[in-house]
């Protein structure tokens, strides 16, 4: 338990951040008692924003980051500073409604009081997204989406508010992802639900902050799911807002850096931005000196701590299984491979044992997924359903379809050229049935296709023929055009057969066949060199 407190305890102060560009690096740490009394100068107000982003319904890290919140209440039950719980969206992920509800109940039980909508929350139908909330003690907003009147989320997503604490007033502001249709699989949502150009947004922003200004409020924070160079935008291009929760790009923000996650608005105000990586694997805690007449920050410090300090809260834990059904046992896992350290790049021996699974399961001649569909990993021990869900947590639906071998080989090129993009987005093609050699430089250097038998045919990268077929299993998301990777195979028609279940199903049926323990490890599959 002390190493857990010691984790939360870690706050820090910074120099006053103004607007001569003081360099805010981060000095000694200093304990709470500290932050009340040395950090609230006359005519100042303290803030404590404990935040959350992307956990993407890994239901094992949100019950540890309830265990966590639950000792930062402790910590922290006589601080004077005005307090949030926020999130900057994809809290929940895919179109399984379960997962839906246990990501509202978690978000309900951190006490969040608002989160801005991400591109998993729309994984699901208006009307489903609709009933998910209600009973959510938090409020859902999206000041860039457009929703058509009378459509089930009509009334429910908003774009603002303001709330009180302590005498102090805070004007909240959400944003959805502005690439939100290319984040979708072909669902209701993406047929629906409009998004506004983010040119639009930044003036949209800009004449929301003004009015809010002329209302007094000086205090103004934006919860954004629209990743860290929209962000830093918004902070550059903009004047009034003061903090960006942010998400979506899966960055992990650790303190305050100037010119990375502080930055200065058209007229010389500071503002600081959060992101707590991924998947749940971290949250945040941001404490902020305002000047409370001007509503300018003079101090903050950032502090982001990794949730795999902290058991799962058990109370929580039960309230998912009865939400979501007991696991169910399906073997053991002998051994695994090494943990990757940029799932996006990397190959991904858990992503060949799904997809492994996915072939074996439908007899296609090939699987495909996008690697940002495998976001978890599998631990050697006893394997139970839920183990498989979190590596897969998205819940998309399966397909059959067939792709020419040049369609193939286009995708995993289009995947090949993440090495040089920022961020490495979206991230490789994970294959079974295929084998293929990249370069750091995102060129396909070769590739064959492995026929059921373990035979190696080389595939002529340079020249694919477009008229040979595979019969291929992937799933909805890629399907429809997800991270481009295909073209909308859905939309046009081309799809064979469509069920209404995920990889995980597949995989749990695959390991029950097997019934011996499993060795899950890199087989080479993917290669990658320098040149």
């Amino acid at each position: 338990m002390n190493l857990i407190i010691s984790a939360l305890q870690k706050y820090g102060s910074v120099p006053p951040v103004s607007a001569k560009h003081t360099n805010p690096a981060l000095t000694s740490p200093v304990s709470n008692d500290t932050f009340e009394k040395e950090w609230k100068p006359a005519n100042t107000v303290l803030t404590d924003i404990f935040y959350i982003n992307d956990n993407h319904g890994r239901i094992g890290n949100m019950a540890r980051i309830y265990t966590a919140k639950t000792i930062y209440d402790n910590l922290n039950k006589d601080s004077k500073a005005d307090k949030f719980v926020l999130a900057a969206g994809d809290i929940s992920a895919g179109a399984d409604l379960h997962i839906v509800k246990a990501a509202s109940t978690y978000m309900n039980g951190l006490g969040v009081e608002a989160t801005s909508d991400g591109n998993h929350e729309y994984d699901a139908s208006p009307s489903e997204i609709a009933e998910s909330k209600k009973g959510a003690k938090f409020k859902s907003l999206g000041m860039n989406l457009q929703i058509p009147k009378g459509n089930p989320l009509d009334g429910i997503i908003e774009k603002s508010f303001v709330v009180e604490k302590n005498g102090h007033k805070y004007a909240i502001i959400g944003l959805a992802p502005p690439d939100l249709h290319e984040r979708l699989r072909d669902n209701e949502s993406r047929r629906q639900i409009g998004i506004d150009d983010f040119e639009k947004t930044l003036k949209d922003i800009q004449s929301l902050t003004d009015e809010y200004k002329k209302q007094g409020i000086n205090k103004i924070i934006l919860l954004s799911h629209c990743g860290l160079e929209k962000d830093q935008r918004i902070a550059k291009e903009t004047s009034g807002i003061d903090v960006i929760i942010g998400g979506h790009t899966h960055d992990l923000l650790e303190g305050i850096v100037e010119g990375k996650n502080l930055l200065y608005s058209k007229t010389n105000e500071p503002v600081i931005i959060t992101q707590a990586g991924k998947d749940g694997e971290y949250f945040g805690d941001l404490k902020i000196t305002w000047d409370d007449e001007k509503g300018i920050i003079v101090k903050a410090q950032n502090n982001v701590t990794p949730s795999g300090s902290f058991k799962r809260n058990r109370v929580l834990k039960g309230v998912f299984d009865q939400i979501l059904g007991k696991p169910e046992h399906l073997g053991t896992i002998k051994s695994v491979a090494p943990q990757v350290k940029n799932r996006l790049i990397e190959p991904n021996a858990n992503g060949f044992f799904i997809m492994d699974a996915v072939r074996n399961e439908f007899g296609t001649d090939i699987a495909i997924t996008n690697v940002g569909n495998i976001r978890g990993f599998f631990e050697p021990g006893a394997l139970d359903s839920r183990q498989v869900f979190e590596v897969v947590p998205l819940k998309n639906n399966m397909v059959k379809l067939k792709l020419t071998e040049k369609e193939i080989v286009d995708a995993v090129k289009n995947g090949a050229k993440s090495f040089t993009r920022p961020g490495n987005k979206p991230g490789i093609v994970i294959p079974s049935g295929l084998k293929y050699t990249v370069s750091k430089k995102g060129e396909l250097k070769e590739m064959s296709f492995i026929d059921k038998s373990g035979k190696e045919i080389p595939i002529d990268v340079n020249n694919p023929d477009p008229d040979k077929i595979y019969t291929v299993a992937t799933d909805d998301f890629l399907a429809s055009g997800g991270d481009n990777l295909l073209s909308n195979k859905i939309a046009s028609n081309q799809v064979d057969e469509k069920f209404d279940f995920d990889k995980d199903k597949l995989t749990c049926d695959y390991v029950k066949k097997l019934n011996a323990p499993i060795e899950i490890k890199d087989d080479g599959r993917i290669k990658i060199v320098d040149e």
